[in-house]
Parts: structure tokens; C-alpha cells; sequence
């Protein structure tokens, strides 16, 4: 379960820590690279679509193959100017450009999305590979972007769930001050 840490049989789980802590919330909520991420990542979703029709048609139908290489440079485009925005968000936030505690095996797996989106330019670019190739480079470059994209998509419900378990505490605080004013 997402909001537990593993523990003994028998014994009571712990919560995990909060994503954030208030200072970095507030850091992030503050930030103009938290609305560039927010808007980055659809599109990047949106391109990763696209490209993705094109790029199994060409493999089943032989057509269109240049459509598909365009798409696959677009998406890596976008997957670079989130990566560098991403970064930034990360040393305005945690206070470090990559591998923060709370993002660490995103960042990790992000490396592996980026060696293989780049493994397809350098192949698109220099020739190496076949078209076909290329084509299966940038199927399992696409793979590993959607197992990352799983990654982040469950820490944004991991801070919502964190912030809604905030608020709720918080809530019987405000009502005993309430009451005592």
C-alpha cells in the first residue's frame, strides 16, 4: 500500500514520511517551475500519443516513416526541456538539481528514458540502425517513458494524499480554537 511502510506481522504499519516537508510545499507551491512542469507534462503525454500511432504504423504498414521520425524528435525534445525544467523545479524545491531523497529512483529511471531517447537521435542522425531499428529504439525508448511517467503520476497522488492527511489533522485543531475564542 502506498501510504504504508513495510512492517512486522502483527505490528501496526507506519505511515511513510510526507513527500514534502511544509517549507519544501511551500517552495514548490511558490515556484513558477511547478505550473512549466504541469504544462510541460501533458504535452509531452500528448506528443508521446501521437508519435506513438505513427510510429506503430510505420512498423505495420511500412508508410510514413518520416512523419514517425519527426514525431520521436519532437517527443525527445519535449523530454528534454521537461528534464532541464524538471531539474530546476528539483534545486528550488529539495535544494538539489537531480536525485533529491523524494524524487531519487524517478530520477534514476529518467536517466534510462533519456539514454534511450537519445540513443534514437544518435541512430536517426548518424544512420546506424535501420529504419525499423530505429522504429524499436524508440518503442522501448517509449516504454520506459511510460513506466516513468507511471512513477511520477503516483508521487502527485502521494502529495495529494499526504496534503488531504494535513488538512484533516489540522482540522480538529482549528475547531478546539474556534471554540476557545
Amino acid at each position: 500500500m502506498l501510504l504504508e511502510a513495510p512492517h512486522a506481522p502483527g505490528a501496526e504499519p507506519r505511515p511513510r514520511a510526507p513527500l514534502y516537508t511544509p517549507e519544501q510545499r511551500e517552495r514548490r507551491d511558490a515556484t513558477r517551475w511547478t505550473l512549466v512542469q504541469g504544462v510541460l507534462a501533458p504535452v509531452q503525454f500528448l506528443a508521446f500519443a501521437i508519435s506513438l500511432v505513427l510510429v506503430l504504423r510505420t512498423l505495420a504498414t511500412g508508410a510514413g516513416a518520416e512523419a514517425a521520425a519527426i514525431s520521436v524528435v519532437v517527443k525527445t525534445g519535449l523530454l528534454y526541456a521537461i528534464m532541464v525544467t524538471g531539474a530546476i523545479w528539483e534545486k528550488v524545491v529539495f535544494g538539489r538539481y537531480l536525485f533529491a531523497k523524494a524524487f531519487f529512483w524517478e530520477d534514476v529511471f529518467s536517466m534510462l528514458v533519456l539514454a534511450l531517447h537519445t540513443a534514437y537521435l544518435w541512430a536517426l542522425f548518424s544512420g546506424a540502425l535501420a529504419t525499423n531499428q530505429q522504429l524499436w529504439l524508440a518503442l522501448a525508448a517509449y516504454a520506459a517513458y511510460v513506466v516513468n511517467a507511471g512513477q511520477f503520476v503516483l508521487k502527485l497522488r502521494a502529495a495529494r494524499l499526504d496534503e488531504k492527511r494535513a488538512r484533516e489533522a489540522a482540522a480538529p485543531d482549528a475547531r478546539l480554537e474556534a471554540r476557545a475564542a
